[in-house]
């Protein structure tokens, strides 16, 4: 088997929301993401996909929600993506502990973690998210959306995931396929004590990190957790050298999925967490201007047609911008 090029990091993560004008005034108003992409889910036409991103949707910064508004609460627990981290800028926490404060989140004291100071919070859903304060490097390929927060304090892309996982030696073979290196192992705070967090560390500068925990909490799908983590696979070729190893590797890949501003491929690894490959291209840019993301319903593809049918299923939401959050005041 041929070894495939190695995975560059996270490209996105997929969430389960509620109400979907909550999580976009949380997730552009309050964390000052981006919304890049205002769509539908492509295999449930009738509920909204929702991207958040960085200025530009670069590749490492995209966390994306479906709001299933009839779903139930969820429960993080093994075979799931328990935590999601994004980067922010050292000396920045402060900052986001007063916003917070400012808006009712819920966060948690810092822990550290491999020598980095890690932030705990929850969205209006409860899903489990945190801010790392790291050095960003003047060469990173992050573009800082600043309508609600200042450069020096705005997210960066994603710094890791976490997995919760009964079993992990199946899966963290699979990390090590996909080009992701064992970097360490220690007691963290906040885990449950006896249980050890290994972190794996990808070939990129963006969502970098998988940390891989062992526990047999149980969980289930629905809001406030996530439902699937996307890993790069930059071109074609590099996706089907990745899907090849992951079938050498005994697991069942679907075949590639046109997702319209990236092409995927999505299987479950060993302990059940939805896994998916995703391409860098065509990108968000491909069917509105830079200027223009977010700022209307897009439908790829077939579903175009069916406009009327489909906007008239969907919730009316309103988009944050700075004029109106100063109006709201």
């Amino acid at each position: 088997m041929t070894t495939p090029p190695p995975t560059p990091g996270i490209h996105h993560v997929t969430c389960i929301a509620g109400d979907p004008q909550r999580n976009l005034d949380f997730w552009v108003e309050t964390l000052g993401l981006r919304l890049v992409k205002r769509s539908i889910n492509q295999d449930d036409p009738e509920t909204y996909h929702f991207f958040f991103a960085d200025a530009e949707g670069t590749p490492g910064t995209s966390m994306t929600f479906f709001p299933w508004e009839n779903m139930t609460q969820g429960k993080v627990g093994s075979g799931q993506v328990s935590r999601t981290a994004f980067r922010v800028p050292e000396g920045s926490l402060d900052f986001w502990e007063d916003r917070f404060d400012a808006h009712d989140v819920e966060y948690d004291d810092r822990v550290e973690r491999f020598g980095e100071t890690v932030l705990p919070f929850r969205d209006p859903d409860g899903l489990p998210v945190e801010l790392v304060a790291v050095e960003i490097p003047e060469d990173d390929p992050t573009v800082p959306w600043t309508e609600f927060v200042d450069e020096d304090v705005a997210i960066r892309g994603f710094h890791s995931v976490t997995l919760w996982l009964a079993d992990p030696q199946s899966t963290t073979d699979l990390l090590e396929t996909m080009g992701l290196e064992e970097q360490g192992t220690e007691q963290s705070p906040g885990d449950t004590p006896g249980d050890e967090r290994t972190r794996y560390a990808a070939a990129g500068p963006v969502g970098a990190y998988v940390d891989v925990l062992p526990t047999v909490e149980g969980g289930r799908q629905g809001h406030g957790t996530v439902h699937h983590v996307a890993f790069q696979t930059p071109t074609d070729d590099d996706q089907e050298a990745m899907r090849s190893a992951v079938q050498s590797a005994g697991l069942r890949p679907t075949a590639q999925i046109d997702r319209h501003w990236f092409r995927s491929v999505y299987f479950r690894e060993p302990s059940g967490v939805l896994f998916e490959l995703a391409t860098s291209g065509p990108g968000y840019t491909s069917d509105e201007p830079l200027s223009e993301l977010g700022g209307r319903l897009v439908l790829p593809g077939k579903f175009e047609g069916r406009r009327d049918q489909i906007a008239a299923a969907l919730t009316d939401v309103t988009v944050p911008t700075s004029e109106t959050a100063v109006a709201d005041d």
